[in-house]
């Protein structure tokens, strides 16, 4: 099974507001970067999506080094909270609903395929692929702030 690196980072112009991620993947020698936004949304529906984006873009399974610099996202799939809210219909522990049900319940299924493996990363510190993901993600919610 192939080792992917995965980095990806969400922002977000008032939450909500106008939103974008960005991803990079990396495979040996090879680079792929991703990004998108939507004009209406919050930064951890961002953080969310660029990790599933990266991870759909892949062809088959795969090992994947995610790093996020978001504890909702890292915490959320290294230490079972969306697997347990999905268990329990999406209700959290305190008997709130959990937020970003849709989203979450993508990036389960996706981890279902591909073995992920959590690295949580310092935001707007010392890793330039990290700073790249929120140079795209910021870049994406610019494009759309206008509109």
């Amino acid at each position: 099974m192939k080792t992917v690196t995965l980095y990806t980072d969400g922002a977000c112009s008032g939450n909500p507001g106008p939103g974008g991620w960005g991803a990079i993947l990396e495979y040996g020698p090879h680079r792929v970067e991703l990004s998108g936004g939507e004009k209406s949304t919050t930064n951890n529906r961002m953080e969310l999506t660029g990790v599933i984006m990266g991870l759909e873009k892949l062809k088959e399974p795969c090992i994947v080094e995610l790093y996020s610099d978001s504890k909702y996202v890292i915490d959320g799939l290294s230490k079972g909270w969306a697997k347990s809210w999905r268990s329990r219909g999406w209700v959290k522990s305190d008997k709130k609903p959990a937020l970003n049900p849709d989203l979450w319940g993508r990036l389960l299924d996706l981890c279902e395929v591909h073995q992920v493996r959590c690295h949580w990363v310092k935001g707007h510190a010392d890793n330039p692929n990290n700073n790249r993901c929120d140079e795209l993600a910021v870049g994406e919610w610019q494009k759309l702030r206008g509109m």
